[in-house]
């Protein structure tokens, strides 16, 4: 799998379109309500292109959206070669199950 091939791109890509589909715009159209190329705007929908953050922070503004609506439950496990899956709180719960270092004076 490509880094551009995730669950999560293809995700957001449907979300955008629906959304899109919803205040019946083209492609053109959203595109340029969102200061994109078109074919840009495409490859986003079929979860060919990662927007950064920017992007999706204009495709949310022109569809009226807050960015996190597009982005609500996407998780890690979605994205290609994750190379672990140690979260914040794991390692935060095995630093506090590690007996404290002794002192020596």
């Amino acid at each position: 799998m490509s880094p551009l091939d995730s669950a999560a791109a293809r995700l957001l890509g449907a979300r955008i379109r629906n959304e899109r589909q919803r205040f019946a715009l083209s492609q053109m159209d959203l595109a340029d309500l969102a200061s994109l190329h078109f074919t840009n705007l495409g490859r986003i929908e079929r979860g060919q292109a990662n927007p950064n953050l920017d992007t999706i922070v204009r495709i949310a503004s022109a569809l009226e959206l807050d960015p996190g609506v597009l982005l609500q439950g996407m998780t890690a496990d979605m994205l290609p070669e994750r190379t672990h899956g140690v979260t914040a709180g794991d390692l935060i719960r095995a630093r506090e199950a590690q007996p404290a270092p002794r002192r020596t004076a």
